[in-house]
């Protein structure tokens, strides 16, 4: 007798949501529910923006996921402090940036066409309780506003009570970019930071600006703009003030938004919470963001959902034919612990003004091309961060 596929439903289509919807769809029956359909989402405001580095355009291509064609790829960082570039470091994969109204609209459509099945509905903490009875599994993929249900937090990693940034995006054409191409690091002590992003969008090629405000600094000058032609003026006069190689390479008459809705302002308090636990004697477990919130200084947020979503396919393939309970949750988070552990310490310790021994290190970066492409490797492989941060600072 064959037994029946056991039933999930994946809550949200973000990174989380798409990569466990691509990677469990052929060994279980998969429900994805989603308040907005793929049109809403594309026609929408940016959610905010991500690079997938080397090891997540890996896993998306373990899972069959999307191609982006022949798109210009992003090869190196280019890190600055203050007004000095210090130095480019080669990527050793290169990464891509895509515009996720783009990426996820187009994911579900191609999910859609795979036979996995969309739910139109917002699910609030009342409503996900009558899916716990409904399905085998509930996976809470629900982003950066927070889990529908109460994981416990990870006090040692959750330090923050409130935001330790202001994030403020616009995807824009008219600028010239950086050679060779690649993300853009500036790092203002005691302001913030602005990454500059090539992206891929439907318009074409985009370059996104990414202001890190430290709360009330000189940097944190966008509050109450609300209209897309006040953000590029408050753009470029940034731009101009505070990061003068990127103004330089700005075309006056061309600088826009690439539509009304490609920008966006937000502040998030990073959370750490343990990604499992029991409802009416069911396992619900959490992917992503909404049990893994970082700060999005490191860039991290794309890389830490796509590994998250892997090892929670990794469990589930390994307790396909058993109960799913206690022990499948404390399986799942052993084998995400000591990732998130270093992405969130690396985060952590970025919102800080830089270690003097990491700032040696970027200064010898700038002396030496294979200490440059070590640094930048530290965005593709956040283990590489941490020993640089953490493990450092606990010998001396």
């Amino acid at each position: 007798m064959r037994l029946l596929k056991k039933r999930l439903c994946i809550i949200g289509s973000g990174v989380a949501g798409l990569h466990l919807a691509y990677a469990l769809r052929n060994d279980f029956n998969i429900t994805v529910i989603e308040r907005k359909s793929p049109d809403q989402i594309r026609r929408g405001r940016i959610m905010s923006t991500q690079v997938h580095f080397g090891p997540t355009r890996n896993r998306e291509t373990r899972f069959n996921m999307p191609k982006w064609g022949e798109q210009p790829l992003i090869k190196s960082i280019h890190i600055t402090i203050g007004n000095q570039k210090l130095f480019v470091g080669k990527l050793q994969e290169p990464a891509l940036s895509v515009d996720q109204r783009l990426y996820y609209s187009h994911s579900i459509k191609d999910l859609i066409e795979k036979g996995v099945s969309f739910r139109l509905e917002k699910v609030d903490k009342e409503s996900v309780e009558v899916l716990i009875d409904e399905f085998d599994l509930v996976i809470d993929c629900t982003g950066k506003n927070g889990s529908l249900l109460p994981f416990s937090t990870e006090e040692d990693l959750s330090l923050f009570k409130t935001p330790q940034r202001k994030c403020i995006v616009g995807y824009f054409t008219g600028i010239k970019a950086d050679t060779p191409l690649g993300v853009g690091v500036t790092v203002l002590p005691g302001l913030g930071e602005m990454f500059e992003i090539p992206a891929v969008t439907e318009h074409g090629p985009a370059t996104i600006m990414f202001v890190m405000a430290i709360p009330n600094s000189d940097l944190d000058v966008f509050k109450g703009i609300k209209s897309a032609k006040e953000f590029t003026l408050k753009m470029r006069s940034t731009a101009q003030q505070f990061f003068p190689e990127i103004y330089n390479r700005i075309d006056g008459k061309n600088f826009a938004l690439c539509d009304e809705n490609s920008f966006l302002q937000t502040a998030l308090t990073p959370i750490i919470r343990k990604p499992y636990l029991m409802v009416k004697n069911k396992l619900v477990v959490g992917c992503g963001d909404s049990v893994f919130l970082n700060d999005p200084i490191t860039g991290q947020g794309c890389n830490l959902s796509s590994y998250c979503a892997e090892q929670l396919y990794e469990t589930l393939m390994e307790y396909k034919n058993s109960n799913w309970d206690i022990e499948t949750g404390e399986s799942y988070w052993n084998r995400t612990k000591q990732y998130v552990k270093e992405v969130t310490e690396w985060t952590n310790a970025m919102t800080k003004p830089l270690p003097e021994h990491v700032v040696q290190l970027l200064l010898q970066g700038a002396q030496d091309q294979v200490k440059a492409n070590e640094i930048a490797e530290w965005f593709a492989n956040p283990t590489k961060a941490y020993e640089a941060f953490i493990s450092t600072t606990t010998i001396h």
